[in-house]
């Protein structure tokens, strides 16, 4: 089982949530992760596994024909290691970085579901009893995530 987030990277609260098999590739949910209001997107934060690099070719798909999001996504790790040591290469890199700070904002979530609420591994049999336990946990880690702003306005 996957678990796809769209999380918002101001608030870091988590907006959609998508629920598949481990046999579908991360980029057939991502059209479903989306909101539509986005002006870019850094990474649709994907499933227990950490393959950022696999949302390349994002912007070729169909579902995303005529849609004005940027998607900015990572650099292949062994291109990003082929970079050369030129004031170019370093620029790309900074890049790289920059991206990978904007991106670890959607990772936080998981470590919520995953230490806080001990979820990982699926214990339920079948998909929609998982997918009703990730929902119920996603609505609980945006509590958890906004609890010092939701107590400073009470």
């Amino acid at each position: 089982m996957k678990v796809h987030l769209g999380v918002d990277k101001d608030s870091e609260l988590i907006h959609s949530v998508v629920t598949t098999s481990a046999n579908v590739h991360d980029l057939i949910p991502v059209a479903e992760l989306l909101h539509g209001d986005e002006e870019v997107v850094y990474a649709v934060a994907a499933g227990f596994c950490e393959a950022v690099a696999g949302y390349q070719g994002i912007a070729n798909r169909a579902e995303m024909a005529g849609k004005p999001t940027t998607f900015r996504v990572a650099m292949r790790p062994g291109k990003r290691r082929g970079l050369p040591d030129t004031p170019d290469g370093k620029l790309l890199n900074l890049i790289e970085m920059a991206k990978a700070h904007i991106r670890a904002k959607g990772e936080h979530p998981f470590r919520v579901i995953k230490q806080q609420f001990g979820f990982q591994k699926t214990r339920l049999c079948g998909m929609a009893k998982n997918r009703c336990k990730v929902n119920v946990l996603a609505a609980l880690t945006n509590l958890f995530l906004a609890r010092r702003k939701l107590l400073t306005v009470a």
